[in-house]
C-alpha cells in the first residue's frame, strides 16, 4: 500500500503528542490506511496497540526487582472499556483490577486467574460479592458497613473457601474522602477479623491517593505500617500494602507544556473560560521513574521506602490503569466540514462528539494537538485557529474549548488524530446520542515484513 499519494500529515506546533515508534509509524506515516480502517469501521474509530500494555507492564516490574521490593500490578481495567486490552494484561502475567462483576466477566473471559483479580471499588453488591469470594479474588474493604455485608453473607451462604480481604485505609491527608476508613474503623474491622479466622482471609491494606507526589505515599506508607503492627498484634499477618494507582505518564514535551500554560489565557478558549485544572500532561516523570523514586524516597532518617517495605516482609501492590495503556491507542475523527463564524473563527466538524473525548466534561481540555491527515491536492490555504465540534446539537458539547493551531485548513475527509487516548480519554462516556452507533474499535498487531494486521477489539 503506497500511503504517499495524495495524503500529507501535519504535525501540530503547539503541543505536539509524544509517540511510540509503533504508533507514529501509522499515526503519521500511513494517511491511506487509517483512511481505509475509517471507511470500513467508521468514524470515529479507536485503534489500540495491547502489546504497549505488556512493554509497559515489563517497565513497571522491572522497578522494586532493582530495590529487592516484591512487586503485585492489577491493571485498572476501569481505564479503558478494551477487551484486548485486557487479555494484554492476563498474558503480560499481571493482575486485573476489576470494579464490578462485568470487569470481572470480562477478565475471567480474557482467561485471568480468579486469584490474580482484585475488587476495590466502594459500592459492589451482594451478586457481586458473592461471585468474588466464590472466585477466590481479593477483595478491598472499603467501610465498615461493607465488612457487615460480607459477614451477613458468610452466615447466609457459609461459602466453601474464605473471603480474601484487604482493609482500604483512608490517610490523614485524605480525611474529606468518602473512600476508605480511619484509624477506628480499621481497628473495629481488625478485631472483627481476629474472631472470624474461618471465614475471612486478612492479607493487608490498601488505600488510593490523588495526586503524584511521593511525600503524600511515603506519609500514608507509615500510617499504614502503624496498622501492620496492629494487626500483627492481634494474630494477623499482613502480607501487602497496595498504594492504588496514580502513577504519571507523559503525553507531551514538558517544556513545550509550560511554555503553553504560562502562556494562555481565556482567548486560547473558545467559550471564553480557562480551565482550572489539568492533568499534568507534560510532566517530567514517566511512571517506572516514579515508581524508582517512591521506593527510593525516605521512610524516616535512615530507612526508605523499599527497605521499610523489606524489613517488615511486606509485597507492594500497585493498581495502574492510565500507565499500563500508555501510547497504546490512538482516536481518529473524520473531518465533515469547517464552518466560519460570525465573529471571524472557525470551527472543525467531525463525525464524533466530546462522548468519545471526554476532558471537555469534566470543565478540563485534552491538552495534546491532533495530527492532521490531509487528503488530494493541497488545500492552498493559510494557517487558521478553529475548535472542533461534533454531530452533537449541544452548544457546549465540544471535543475542545480550547482553539487548535492548523498548519493547513482541514477538508472534508480529512481525519484528525488523537494521540495517547487509552487512559479515560476515548470511551468513558461513549454513547449512542443522537442514535448513533457506538464507536469501534480494532486491535492493531504488527505482522510480518513490518505489516500490521488488525481486527475488531471485542
Amino acid at each position: 500500500m503506497d500511503d504517499t499519494v495524495a495524503a500529507r500529515a501535519w504535525s501540530p506546533s503547539t503541543l505536539p503528542p509524544l509517540l511510540d515508534g509503533e504508533v507514529a509509524r501509522v499515526a503519521l506515516g500511513q494517511p491511506i490506511r487509517l483512511k481505509a480502517w475509517v471507511e470500513r469501521y467508521g468514524s470515529p474509530l479507536n485503534v489500540v496497540w495491547p502489546e504497549l500494555l505488556k512493554r509497559n507492564a515489563e517497565a513497571l516490574q522491572a522497578v522494586p526487582r532493582r530495590h529487592g521490593v516484591v512487586l503485585d500490578v492489577y491493571y485498572g481495567a476501569k481505564v479503558n472499556k478494551s477487551q484486548a486490552l485486557v487479555r494484554a494484561a492476563v498474558e503480560a502475567g499481571i493482575g486485573v483490577d476489576v470494579s464490578s462483576e462485568y470487569e470481572m466477566r470480562d477478565a475471567l473471559r480474557a482467561g485471568a486467574d480468579p486469584r490474580r483479580l482484585v475488587a476495590t471499588g466502594p459500592a459492589k453488591t451482594e451478586r457481586f460479592h458473592r461471585q468474588l469470594v466464590a472466585c477466590g479474588s481479593l477483595i478491598s474493604v472499603d467501610s465498615v458497613e461493607e465488612f457487615e455485608a460480607l459477614q451477613a453473607l458468610e452466615r447466609q451462604s457459609q461459602p466453601s473457601r474464605r473471603a480474601r480481604l484487604l482493609l482500604r485505609y483512608r490517610p490523614a491527608s485524605a480525611r474529606a474522602s468518602r473512600f476508605g476508613m480511619g484509624e477506628a474503623d480499621v481497628a473495629h474491622c481488625l478485631r472483627q477479623l481476629a474472631a472470624a479466622r474461618d471465614s475471612f482471609a486478612f492479607e493487608g491494606f490498601h488505600f488510593h491517593l490523588g495526586g503524584y507526589d511521593h511525600a503524600s505515599r511515603a506519609q500514608a506508607l507509615r500510617e499504614v505500617m502503624v496498622q501492620v503492627a496492629a494487626a500483627r498484634e492481634i494474630g494477623l499477618a499482613a502480607q501487602v500494602i497496595d498504594i492504588g494507582g496514580g502513577l504519571p505518564i507523559r503525553y507531551v514535551e514538558a517544556e513545550r507544556y509550560a511554555a503553553f500554560l504560562q502562556s494562555q489565557d481565556a482567548t486560547h478558549y473558545r467559550n471564553g473560560k480557562l480551565p482550572t485544572s489539568f492533568y499534568p500532561y507534560g510532566g517530567g516523570l514517566d511512571a517506572p521513574t516514579w515508581l524508582d523514586e517512591l521506593l527510593a524516597a525516605p521512610f524516616d532518617a535512615t530507612t526508605t521506602v523499599a527497605e521499610a517495605l523489606i524489613a517488615q516482609g511486606l509485597r507492594l501492590a500497585i493498581e495502574p490503569g492510565r500507565s499500563l495503556v500508555d501510547q497504546a491507542a490512538i482516536s481518529v475523527f473524520r473531518v465533515n466540514r469547517v464552518k466560519a463564524l460570525a465573529d471571524g473563527r472557525h470551527v472543525v466538524y467531525v463525525e464524533g462528539s466530546s462522548f468519545s473525548a471526554c476532558e471537555t466534561w469534566f470543565a478540563s481540555e485534552y491538552l495534546v494537538d491532533p495530527i492532521l491527515q490531509s487528503f488530494g491536492s493541497p488545500h492552498g490555504e493559510a494557517p487558521m485557529r478553529a475548535y472542533i465540534a461534533g454531530h452533537s446539537c449541544l452548544d457546549d458539547d465540544v471535543i475542545t474549548n480550547r482553539l487548535i493551531d492548523f498548519a493547513t485548513r482541514p477538508a472534508p475527509g480529512d481525519l484528525l488524530v488523537f494521540a495517547n487516548t487509552a487512559g479515560y480519554q476515548m470511551d468513558l462516556l461513549e454513547n449512542e446520542f443522537h442514535r448513533h452507533p457506538m464507536p469501534r474499535r480494532i486491535a492493531v498487531r504488527n505482522g510480518a515484513a513490518g505489516g500490521v494486521d488488525v481486527s475488531p477489539d471485542d
